[in-house]
Formats: C-alpha cells, structure tokens, sequence
C-alpha cells in the first residue's frame, strides 16, 4: 500500500483523505491533542510540512514531492501500526497559546491547570504579583511550570518529579523558554527535601486507578507507567500531597490539584475538607483548590 500511496497520492488533500481514511479504519483512540482522525491528519501533515497549523485549506490542492510524500506516509503507516500519539510523531505539543517538546520519556501534556491560572483564581490570589514562589509538583515536561512563570511574572518556581528522564525533557522546554534563571528542577519525590514555602502549589500527578489503568487504549501505554498509575483507587500521590501541603504553603497560600475522574472517591475519603472544584473545558470535577487554612481546618 506503501508504494501504491506514493505513486498514486500528489496533493495534500489527497494525503489528507488517505490519512483520515487510515485512521479511520485502524480504530485509533483520539485524546493526546485532537479528539478525531480529520483534525489528527490534518495537523500531522501541517506540521510537517512546515506549514501554518491554522492554515489548511490554502494548500489542500498543492503538489507534493516525493520525498515529502515518503517522509508524510512513513509517520501515518507509524501512527495506524505502532499506536504512537500523535505528539510522540511530531515531538511537538500544545497547551493553549504554548508549544512544548516531547517524547516517551514525558506524557503528553493536557492537564486542566492551564486553564486555570491567572484571572481564574484570582478570588484567591488577587494579584498575580503575589506570587512570590510556586511549586510545580509532578511536573513532567514542565509545562505547567512555564505556564506557572507566564502568569506570575514575579515568581521564582520550582518544578519536581520523580523521574530524571522527564527532567530532561523539562530542562529542553525551559531553555526554549528561557526561563532557566527562574524555574529551578528539582529530582525528588514530592514534598520530599524540599525547603521553604511556597504562595502557590499546583500538581498534576499520577491519578488514574489500576482498574482503569488495565483498560487505557494502546496509545497511553506508550506514556510512562509512572505517570499514570497511583495506587488502587488513583489517589495514592493525591494522599500525600494533602497529607504534606499545609506544611510548604504560606499563609493564604493556594493548592491546585487535578485528579482525573475521582471526585466522588476523593471526597467521600476527605469529607471534612471543602474542596472548591474549579471549572474547566472538560467539566467541573476534575480539579480541586485548597487554601492552607482549609487544610490546616482553620476556616
């Protein structure tokens, strides 16, 4: 089929039909960016192409070379046969206005913390020069903390994970950004051995539970198994940070956590703390705000 595309195939649009059609047939699971095979395609061949990736339509109808045809047809064949997300192909995902790098060693970025910084918490935190030091906990590729060191320009920001493979990936993102000088990598496992306190947690760690984690779609278990799985219900990295929180928060400070689906068992394990559930693009379950007053049971 292989060839027969190349020799048969000349225009992006064609490309982009073939694509679709791929997909399509191969049952492939959307959710590492895109939540369909048309909009997948189409950004996999803007992208590398080189071409704007809100601009499809002015080139539906341009000619390809052959060796741009090889290279497209090489990574759909990759996407449909080896389930890759599509980021994994391009090393390249989006968080609203931000592009990162990615690869294997990180999941694919798409918490709904970005969101919420800024204007969205600011009945918490009114001014965003108030924060002074943020603690990004789990921070993989390091969006997060970018996005953290976008928001509060005053802010000195530490990001930590658990894996040095994902800190690497963070250090290639924070370079690109140039934000070495403010965003200091941290290679512990939560809270452990870290020093001071911060105005501003957030954490977007392993939530998802074993049952779940049994039945992900091939695409996700191409993402690390650490940053996945936590414990039997999802909440084990969620415990401890609740456990740890108040500890490394200042007076006033904010926790920002998000917790996949589990609201009702977080919940009913916490019932004495009232967790304000911030709306995002994908519901209002999904992400909790504490106060260290809340967690120390002060108000």
């Amino acid at each position: 089929m292989f060839t027969e595309a190349v020799q048969q195939l000349t225009t992006v649009r064609d490309i982009l039909r073939f694509a679709v059609s791929r997909f399509n047939e191969a049952g492939l699971f959307f959710g590492h960016g895109t939540d369909n095979a048309h909009d997948e395609a189409a950004y996999l061949i803007l992208h590398t192409l080189n071409l704007p990736l809100d601009s499809l339509e002015p080139y539906l109808d341009a000619k390809l070379l052959n060796a741009e045809k090889e290279n497209l047809l090489g990574l759909i064949e990759r996407r449909v046969n080896e389930r890759l997300p599509v980021a994994y192909l391009t090393n390249q995902a989006w968080q609203g206005e931000f592009d990162f790098y990615v690869d294997e060693r990180v999941i694919v970025p798409r918490s709904f913390i970005y969101e919420l910084l800024g204007d969205t918490i600011r009945p918490w935190i009114e001014y965003d020069e108030l924060v002074h030091r943020a603690l990004d906990l789990c921070t993989g590729s390091g969006c997060l903390a970018i996005q953290m060191a976008h928001h509060y320009p005053a802010a000195e920001i530490d990001a930590v994970d658990l894996s040095l493979d994902a800190l690497e990936v963070a250090a290639i993102n924070i370079e690109d950004y140039g934000l070495e000088d403010r965003i200091n990598l941290i290679h512990t496992d939560l809270f452990e051995g870290l020093e001071g306190t911060y105005d501003l947690i957030v954490s977007n760690p392993p939530y998802v539970d074993a049952e779940s984690v049994e039945a992900l779609p091939e695409e996700y278990l191409h993402e690390p198994e650490l940053a996945l799985g936590s414990g039997e219900d999802g909440l084990d990295a969620t415990r401890q940070i609740l456990l740890y929180a108040a500890k490394y928060l200042n007076p006033k400070g904010v926790l920002l956590v998000e917790i996949g689906h589990n609201r009702d068992v977080l919940e009913a394990a916490y019932p004495e703390l009232p967790f304000t559930w911030l709306e995002t693009s994908g519901g209002d379950g999904f992400v909790f705000l504490l106060t260290r007053e809340q967690l120390l049971g002060e108000e």
